[in-house]
C-alpha cells in the first residue's frame, strides 16, 4: 500500500480544505443574514448578540451548525496538513477528505433546514468515518516509513 504509485506529488490534499474553509464563510454570511433578518423583522434587540445569551429562532440552526464546523473539522484540518507534511497523501487520502467536505456540506445543509436527525447523524458518521481511516493512514504510514 506505500507504493510510489499512490503516492502524490501535488497539493491536491489542501482543496478539501479551501471547500471546507468556503463552507464556513457561507455559514457566516447565512447567519448573519438570518440575524439581521430577525433583528428588522422580528424586533429582536441586538443586544443580545453581545454575549449570545439568547439567539433567535430563526437563526439558532445556523448557530448550532457554525459550532459544529470547529469541532470534528479541526481534527480533519490538522490530519490534512499532517498528512501532506509527511509525504503519506495519496489518491485515498484525498478521496476520504473529500468525502468528509461533501459530508460537512450536506450535514450543513439538513442541519440548517429541517434539522433531521434522522438524516443529520449518518451524515456526521460519514464524515466522522473518513476523518478517522485519514488519521489511521497517518498512523500506519509512520509506523511503516
Amino acid at each position: 500500500m506505500t507504493s510510489d504509485l499512490l503516492m502524490t506529488d501535488t497539493t491536491a490534499m489542501f482543496w478539501p480544505m479551501i471547500a471546507h474553509a468556503f463552507l464556513v464563510f457561507i455559514l457566516y454570511y447565512m447567519l448573519s443574514k438570518r440575524r439581521m433578518a430577525a433583528i428588522r423583522d422580528k424586533g429582536f434587540d441586538p443586544r443580545q448578540f453581545k454575549e449570545n445569551l439568547s439567539e433567535p429562532a430563526e437563526s439558532v440552526l445556523v448557530h448550532n451548525n457554525l459550532k459544529n464546523q470547529f469541532e470534528l473539522p479541526m481534527l480533519f484540518h490538522a490530519g490534512v496538513v499532517a498528512i501532506f507534511i509527511s509525504n503519506a497523501d495519496n489518491i485515498i487520502t484525498i478521496a476520504l477528505a473529500w468525502i468528509f467536505v461533501l459530508s460537512r456540506y450536506a450535514h450543513a445543509y439538513v442541519h440548517v433546514t429541517s434539522n433531521r436527525l434522522l438524516l443529520r447523524r449518518p451524515l456526521f458518521m460519514v464524515g466522522f468515518l473518513a476523518t478517522v481511516l485519514m488519521w489511521g493512514w497517518l498512523a500506519i504510514w509512520l509506523a511503516t516509513s
